[in-house]
């Protein structure tokens, strides 16, 4: 990384404690991602994207400001990328998957919370993210109790707003959300000194889904028996994907497609178990269950979680002859993503069951962040439906400390023996 301490410190950020962060990823990426054999040359990238991730990019969210735009921070899949990319906006993905920020989470949130709420309260407060310290507003949203009351922390430290996603799917519920999206484009608007016009959202509306194609079309090579992308590899280009520019980003993901397309007609066939995972998010650099598996005799080839199919699944329809139209296609798409936070919430056992048949899976690691209430109660619904189906399943609940690596390791060890 180049020398951005200038660019720091106009960001008002401790560098102090900054510097000791910067110290920790660069070994814990070298350990994880560049000690893997055989990796796409595409996912070069992707390794300069990490390199930079607190320099380059943030520059460029600099430079974007300093002409006069704005950057805005989200928390969830659930607040629209299209309307800040119709109103100018740079959208940057903020949940914080670091134990590096718990300590000073931890100052003003209970110690019995997530840990990803705990994560991102203190990247915020102890100004050690430059993502936080380059927004001009953060979007939440109410998908969990916890992160509800987390925002009403982060408002004290920024600018705040948060989104009113409704619990249920009924059409009352879509309406809901369609006028709950209005709101926010009054909001971003005001923020901005932008109109949202047809022209522009239908522009937005056809980005952001060839972002998710490329996406999709990365996802379904993995469906090839062996996988010609690890799932630590394929975690890391959804996770970027959050703050990444969204053209740069799309066209990169295409040419490591291209190249795996290639790849996968000399690979050799092997014995190694397939898994799907399940659960919670994992937020950069929460990359410790994946690599604790496949360091074993295992692939990840797919994920349904929020940093997984989540994100992609379903285009926005770019049918319409109105701004209203396209709202209402954009609030139809969202509401069709399968969090936990729902009730009733079958659309996720149901796409769980798919996507193990789909990626002929040999079991399914169900991943639970601690005192993730929402995902922990559904457990026992994924757990007798996969039973039924004869799916094996094995439950790890984590943080993100690495006290528990030994035995996660030795629980998996046992669960692909079982398998």
């Amino acid at each position: 990384m180049g020398d951005y301490r200038k660019l720091w410190e106009s960001l008002q950020m401790d560098l102090e404690k900054h510097d000791a962060l910067c110290a920790v990823l660069p070994e814990l990426y070298g350990s994880v991602y560049l000690s893997q054999k055989d990796r796409a040359e595409a996912m070069n990238y992707f390794n300069f994207v990490i390199s930079e991730v607190h320099g380059l990019r943030i520059e460029e969210l600099n430079n974007h400001r300093q002409k006069g735009g704005k950057v805005v921070g989200t928390f969830c899949v659930y607040v629209p990328d299209e309307i800040l990319n119709a109103l100018g906006v740079i959208g940057v993905g903020l949940c914080g998957g670091s134990q590096f920020w718990i300590e000073d989470g931890e100052k003003v949130l209970p110690r019995n919370l997530c840990p990803l709420i705990k994560a991102f309260v203190g990247a915020k407060i102890s100004a050690t993210c430059p993502y936080f310290q380059s927004c001009d507003l953060l979007v939440g949203e109410t998908t969990c109790d916890g992160k509800k009351k987390a925002y009403e922390i982060l408002a004290e430290y920024a600018p705040t707003y948060v989104m009113e996603l409704p619990q249920m799917k009924r059409e009352k519920d879509i309406k809901d959300w369609e006028a709950e999206i209005k709101r926010f484009i009054n909001e971003i608007e005001n923020l901005t000194g932008n109109k949202l016009t047809y022209e522009n959202l239908k522009n937005s509306i056809k980005l952001i889904n060839k972002k998710r194609r490329a996406l999709k079309r990365l996802y379904e090579l993995r469906k090839n028996t062996p996988s010609p992308i690890s799932g630590l590899d394929a975690l890391l280009v959804s996770q970027i994907a959050f703050y990444d520019d969204i053209e740069r980003f799309t066209e990169n993901v295409e040419k490591l497609c291209d190249e795996l397309e290639k790849k996968i007609s000399i690979l050799k066939a092997n014995r190694k178990k397939r898994l799907m995972v399940t659960g919670t998010p994992m937020a950069i650099p929460n990359w410790k269950l994946h690599h604790i598996i496949e360091n074993l005799d295992a692939q990840i080839v797919v994920e349904e979680t929020c940093t997984g199919t989540r994100y992609f699944e379903n285009e926005v329809s770019e049918d319409g002859e109105t701004i209203d139209d396209l709202i209402r296609n954009i609030a139809e798409r969202y509401m069709k993503i399968n969090c936990a936070c729902f009730t009733p919430n079958e659309g996720r056992v149901e796409d769980i069951i798919r996507l193990a048949e789909e990626y002929k899976v040999d079991g399914v690691v169900y991943y639970n962040l601690s005192f993730c209430q929402p995902y922990s109660v559904e457990y026992k619904r994924v757990e007798k439906a996969l039973k039924d189906k004869n799916i094996p399943l094995i439950l790890i609940e984590t943080d993100y400390s690495t006290e528990d690596v030994g035995q996660i390791k030795t629980r998996i060890e046992a669960f692909l023996e079982m398998i």
